[in-house]
């Protein structure tokens, strides 16, 4: 389908042959675009906004297509989140507590401690109302809840935020794995301690404590001293063993104590030679062996993560480690658990866990939410008859969280259903009504997005704002509408209310006639004269003035308004194409014809507006000053084409002599003032933007007397800026080219010039010079303040700026006034900036004192871009204790008039 500017174009190009009166039903059609082609799916890659009979792209495709009943929720499967059977519950990540969950996994699956936590006595179970939401408080009380969850949820895994807000554990910030297994065995053994039973006060010290001594032996005299100690789990130094036998070896041998790190003998009362080492006297059920991977690395000052491999095995005997050796069935455990840290860093990465199944002898990996069994024998969990049944109370938390999932899972199978009847509903109805079948009616094209978009609730469809001022539907507003058939329209307003209901009878012919008259207006405005009339020539800008009032008149219909807005533009009205000589503008891209009869409606406005007929011929003298102008570009652009063929290297500045070292090959170079060269360049760049060069003027080099103004030392420190170098041969040509009124020139037979020098004129020059320093206006001098003449402090306010030229770019500015004439005195602007009275100041330069009061600036030898010293009389708070010194300075505009 065409864009919607040409659809726009052909909905009215009927105006330009059809009269408002002449207009019948098939031009408000057209206006309307009722009979535009509708549109085939597939055939618009998007939605034909021009064109009320295109229905594609705005959406409907989700229905139209093959029902997909996922595309009507985003609601996932809540049986997803079920618990498979014969599967482990998995445990929630809050953010960094993998470190949390493998331990509990672990813990969870010491069959002994389990079925011991769960015999803990709750007192606040006796009289709790299970309807009520119940919290666990204590460490035990979390453990046991979450343990019975753990055992017999319904959920596929669960939440141990409790645990671990009651831990005060960070969520963001991953902990120690083996720090965290210490702290919390400790905590659970003292909240273990206030049971009642024996029993489960000691389950943590019977189920994870074991007893070793360190046991150092004198060399001199023999005695040994034992010191007994408990353990909760060994900690072995893994660094250049391969197994964990090495390991274990390494952690029991002895250690010799020598040198510094003698051992102080209670028998010899003095330091002596011993040897250390470590005896194991007993183990606990469950032996916990912590691998040291994570070291601290003094070079850099950083823990560090070893990645050594180190086997084990399934069975490890521990009878040969032991000091007083035991049954072996006591001494030999199977391995039941191994915590894994993923990550190269010691202070980032993950941790999981691989835990044996005590009835199945199963391996299972556990990865927070997910559980995955490894490779063994076939899962046969049973119905947990090895787990004595849970405590009533226990059981009833379990059952009202499992009711809770159920719930829950039934609403969102619910919620799906109706989502997706919802949508099968929906997809019928578009079905039904996406046909286009005349009689037709028009309806919001938003409101039909909303209603094909099923994540928004539809609303009942509002046209008022389609409206025109004649109650109908306004032709600029189809573009937001959309042509439904009559029985489709029906539907939509009876399920969905609203209106007013736009049909056939809803075309305004008023609205159309008058865009008719508009547009007529406009294509006479701007297409020259119609139907052989003659012309009249207007001005673009006036005529832009002229449509915007005639506009408004055709649509407002109030013709005493338009006078009074055009009040202002008949004093200007075609002015815009009066040349200077008040005849008709030689620029035609300026002015436009318009026919006889739009002329006559603006002479009605304008009547004192400047008239030009067609015939009318533009301003002769204007023509003829064109021309000569055009004429004289051509010249100097031919000019300066050869001017820069024959100075070719003086333009592009290439091998230019040099006074510092003189060029072999010539005896004499020529002298031209820098002003000549740089004029010529602008004129060679732009040859009619900028006059052409006709004299050198090296009389500007040259006194009254005729005598050259520079030296030769002079010219080479400093003077040379000003004049330009010439070879012979360069001379030659601007000799030929231009007026020369005086040739000056170096020999290279000594420094004098071939120009005789002005000596007299010279040292007027040099005085003249250094009057000018002294003489000035809104020149550019620092203000800086001295402590002691040495300490130079930045103190509150002065931060001061140049009225007149541009601050140092590290200078911190603040505006002055302009010392100018009778202007405000400089002892002023100083006190303003520095605070400091003038009867406290002592100005100084160069070491000099400033004190005569009546002389000016420049006779006291302070020239532009001086430094003046300022010393305060007044008391100086204590600048040592300030953090910021440094050298600070302030400028302001100074005159030769104004006196310090």
């Amino acid at each position: 389908m065409a864009p919607r500017l040409q659809l726009e174009k052909a909905a009215w190009r009927w105006v330009e042959t059809v009269k408002p009166e002449d207009i019948g039903r098939e031009h408000v059609e057209l206006s309307y675009r009722v009979n535009v082609p509708a549109c085939r799916r597939g055939t618009c890659r998007r939605n034909c906004k021009g064109n009320p009979n295109c229905l594609v792209g705005i959406g409907e495709q989700a229905w139209l297509g093959e029902i997909d009943e996922n595309a009507f929720h985003n609601i996932d499967d809540p049986n997803s989140e079920r618990r498979d059977k014969n599967t482990f519950v998995g445990l929630t990540n809050l953010g960094a507590t993998c470190y949390v969950n493998t331990f509990l996994q672990v813990w969870f699956h010491n069959l002994e401690l389990r079925r011991s936590l769960y015999l803990c006595q709750n007192p606040r179970a006796q009289d709790h109302n299970i309807q009520l939401d119940y919290e666990p408080e204590s460490i035990c009380e979390h453990l046991q809840y979450l343990f019975a969850l753990l055992q017999n949820s319904n959920r596929r895994y669960i939440d141990p935020s409790g645990l671990v807000k009651a831990l005060g554990l960070d969520t963001g910030q991953q902990q120690d794995a083996q720090e965290f297994s210490k702290l919390f065995l400790s905590l659970l053994e003292d909240t273990l301690s206030k049971q009642k039973s024996t029993t489960l006060q000691n389950i943590i010290q019977r189920q994870f404590c074991g007893q070793f001594s360190y046991v150092t032996v004198c060399n001199q005299c023999g005695r040994a001293s034992p010191l007994p100690s408990r353990f909760y789990e060994l900690e072995l130094n893994i660094q250049g063993h391969k197994n964990l036998n090495e390991c274990i070896t390494e952690f029991l041998k002895e250690e010799k104590l020598d040198g510094d790190n003698r051992y102080f003998c209670e028998s010899c009362q003095n330091k002596q030679c011993a040897t250390r080492r470590i005896k194991l006297h007993s183990l606990p059920r469950t032996l916990n062996l912590q691998l040291m991977r994570f070291v601290f690395d003094r070079t850099t000052g950083h823990k560090k993560k070893l990645n050594t491999f180190i086997s084990f095995p399934e069975q490890l005997d521990m009878g040969p480690f032991l000091e007083t050796p035991q049954g072996s069935s006591t001494c030999v455990y199977e391995l039941s658990a191994v915590l894994i840290h993923r990550g190269v860093s010691a202070y980032s990465g993950h941790y999981i866990a691989h835990v044996k199944d005590a009835r199945t002898s199963d391996w299972y990996k556990f990865n927070d939410e997910e559980i995955e069994k490894m490779e063994g024998k076939k899962l046969q969990l049973g119905i947990e008859e090895d787990i004595e049944p849970l405590d009533g109370f226990l059981q009833r938390l379990v059952d009202q969280d499992n009711h809770k999932f159920e719930e829950w899972c039934t609403e969102m199978a619910e919620m799906r259903r109706q989502s997706v009847d919802k949508g099968k509903a929906k997809h019928e109805e578009v079905k039904e009504l996406y046909e286009l079948l005349p009689p037709y009616e028009f309806v919001p094209l938003e409101w039909l997005k909303k209603w094909l978009d099923d994540s928004t609730a539809t609303k009942e469809m509002d046209n008022s704002l389609f409206l025109c001022s004649h109650g109908k539907l306004h032709p600029d507003k189809v573009g937001e509408a959309k042509r439904v058939s009559m029985a489709a329209a029906h539907i939509l307003y009876q399920r969905y209310g609203g209106g007013p209901r736009l049909d056939g009878s809803s075309l305004c012919r008023e609205c159309v006639s008058q865009r008719c008259r508009v547009l007529r207006l406009k294509n006479q405005g701007s297409s020259g004269f119609l139907f052989g009339e003659e012309g009249y020539w207007v001005g673009k800008s006036s005529l832009r003035s002229w449509r915007q009032l005639a506009m408004e008149q055709l649509e407002e219909d109030e013709q005493e308004t338009m006078h009074g807005n055009s009040e202002e533009a008949m004093k200007t009205f075609n002015e815009d194409i009066l040349c200077t000589h008040g005849g008709l503008s030689i620029l035609e891209t300026e002015r436009r014809l318009v026919p006889s009869a739009v002329w006559i409606k603006v002479r009605a406005y304008f009547p004192k507006a400047p008239e030009f007929t067609q015939r009318q011929l533009p301003c002769g003298q204007c023509l003829t000053l064109e021309q000569e102008e055009k004429d004289n570009e051509a010249v100097s652009k031919m000019m300066a084409q050869d001017q820069k063929n024959q100075l070719l290297n003086l333009f592009q500045e290439k091998n230019r002599p040099l006074l510092t070292k003189w060029p072999q090959g010539t005896d004499t170079l020529f002298i031209v003032p820098m002003f000549f060269v740089d004029e010529w360049k602008k004129f060679i760049r732009r040859p009619t933007k900028s006059s052409p060069v006709s004299s050198v003027g090296n009389s500007l080099l040259l006194c009254p007397h005729g005598g050259f103004m520079f030296t030769y030392e002079s010219l080479i420190n400093g003077d040379f800026q000003h004049v330009a170098l010439l070879w012979p041969s360069e001379w030659e040509v601007i000799s030929k080219l231009f007026i020369v009124d005086q040739a000056i020139s170096l020999h290279c037979s000594g420094p004098e010039t071939a120009t005789e020098l002005c000596w007299e004129c010279r040292e007027g020059f040099i005085f003249q010079q250094q009057r000018d320093l002294r003489e000035y206006t809104q020149a550019t001098i620092y203000v800086r303040k001295v402590i002691e003449d040495k300490a130079v402090v930045k103190e509150a306010a002065p931060e001061l700026n140049a009225s007149s030229s541009e601050a140092e770019p590290e200078e911190e500015k603040e505006e002055l006034p302009k010392a100018d004439g009778e202007g405000e005195s400089d002892f002023s602007q100083i006190m303003h900036a520095f605070s400091v009275a003038p009867f406290d100041q002592n100005l100084s330069i160069e070491g000099k004192g400033l004190t005569d009061d009546s002389a000016s600036l420049g006779s006291l030898g302070v020239i532009p871009e001086s430094i003046v010293c300022l010393k305060a009389d007044e008391p100086i708070a204590d600048y040592a204790a300030m953090d910021d010194v440094y050298q600070g300075e302030g400028c302001f505009g100074c005159s030769s008039e104004v006196s310090i």
